[in-house]
């Protein structure tokens, strides 16, 4: 994990409260909220057992904007892509661990992903040919894949091709047209990336735990924005 920033513990954290990003799409950027859902029941293979994707962005949108949403509110596009089109947002969610996130994106395409320091060398390696690395992938390269994917065109069957460029903190280009990725730790070895269609601003949130305030994150917290 070299070269990537933690986020610090919540005490050294500072924003508004939950509402204080503005309204929905006003301007143009990213909200992104990391949350920390600290004892998760577990199925019977030791799984931790998540909320649905669908029950994360309901519970986001509230405490980010401080909207009261349901599940007819939100639509996907023919690429899958989340949207709250009476809010004019983009969406894209994901959770591993104990952590989840969900990004809005307003004027512009989005993607999120999570992923932990498991050992999967059959899939890095896989992985490192596919993006013409000398040697198998990262867990970081997998999550801005995984973060491309959700945010572009792109499947897992078109993605030949694709090249990240050597890590640095911000926007990358991919050469993939105007997408870009940018990625950092989230703490205890987990990896947050986001993928969107040009180099936007993005501002961070984080939440202790569901239904705790979520609270603005400033650069270096996560890394810059």
């Amino acid at each position: 994990m070299s070269g990537l920033l933690t986020l610090l513990p919540p005490a050294a954290l500072r924003g508004p409260a939950a509402g204080g990003a503005g309204r929905p799409g006003e301007g143009a950027g990213v909200d992104c909220l990391l949350t920390r859902h600290p004892g998760l029941p577990r199925d019977a293979m030791g799984n931790r057992l998540t909320a649905s994707g669908r029950s994360l962005i309901i519970d986001a949108a509230h405490s980010v904007y401080g909207l009261r949403i349901t599940g007819r509110d939100l639509t996907r596009d023919p690429h899958r892509r989340w949207r709250l089109p009476g809010h004019g947002l983009t969406v894209s969610v994901a959770h591993c661990a104990e952590y989840s996130a969900v990004a809005f994106g307003a004027g512009t395409e989005i993607g999120v992903d999570l992923q932990d320091e498991r050992d999967r060398p059959g899939a890095m390696r896989w992985l490192g040919d596919l993006l013409g690395l000398p040697g198998p992938a990262g867990i970081r390269d997998f999550a801005e894949c995984e973060a491309l994917i959700k945010a572009s065109h792109l499947t897992k069957e078109t993605f030949h091709g694709v090249r990240l460029p050597v890590w640095r903190p911000g926007w990358r280009p991919t050469g993939t047209g105007a997408y870009r990725v940018r990625s950092a730790s989230a703490g205890r070895a987990v990896h947050l990336a986001l993928a969107a269609d040009g180099a936007v601003p993005v501002r961070w949130w984080w939440q202790p735990a569901p239904g705790a305030p979520a609270t603005r994150t400033e650069a270096p917290t996560l890394e810059p924005a």
